[in-house]
């Protein structure tokens, strides 16, 4: 049993030598004479040291419950369903007016519904249409047919005043027309 603790005080003398030259703060818990002399001595363990808060549990407890947010004021309305304000008063709300049901707008609404049926025949629903563009009134297709009317409409205008949109527009076009003619079924070819 000797010799076991012989050989493992000279290997540890030998590491605290190695270790000394090298780099003295590696080992902090090994005590200093045993990295200076590599003799054993009584003191040969130094712990590191940790600095406590409060050494005993009664000491917190006497200091009283931890603060925290100290001074912090929330600014946000986190406390219930209504709002408490400081003042104390109600946050004011809107009065309640109701709505005029025989305005001009809502009393004209939807009246030329049904025009075709009970008119003389002289109006169509389209010519009625008075919220929708001239040019897309009455028009039913797909978007590259509306495309084409809207550049027959407003193709010289545009590129004059709105050189971009009409470069979009026409790149759109240019999409949907090889969209249409190259990706799509065409139900025609087994004819011929």
């Amino acid at each position: 049993m000797t010799a076991v603790a012989g050989t493992l005080l000279r290997s540890l003398g030998a590491i605290s030598r190695s270790v000394s030259q090298t780099a003295p703060t590696a080992l902090r818990g090994v005590s200093q004479c045993v990295l200076n002399s590599g003799t054993w001595c009584t003191a040969a363990w130094t712990p590191q040291l940790t600095i406590v808060r409060h050494r005993y549990y009664s000491e917190k407890l006497a200091k009283g419950p931890l603060l925290r947010n100290y001074g912090y004021e929330e600014k946000l309305h986190n406390k219930g369903l209504l709002p408490h304000i400081v003042h104390g008063k109600r946050l004011p709300t809107p009065l309640f007016r109701p709505k005029n049901n025989w305005a001009e707008k809502r009393a004209l609404f939807g009246q030329n519904d049904y025009i075709d049926i009970l008119g003389n025949g002289t109006l169509r629903p389209t010519d009625v249409l008075y919220s929708v563009p001239p040019w897309l009134r009455g028009f039913k297709g797909n978007e590259y047919q509306m495309l084409l009317r809207k550049r027959k409409f407003f193709g010289l205008q545009m590129v004059t005043y709105r050189p971009s949109k009409y470069r979009d527009m026409q790149k759109r076009i240019k999409w949907l027309y090889r969209y249409l003619n190259q990706k799509t079924k065409d139900y025609y070819w087994h004819k011929a």
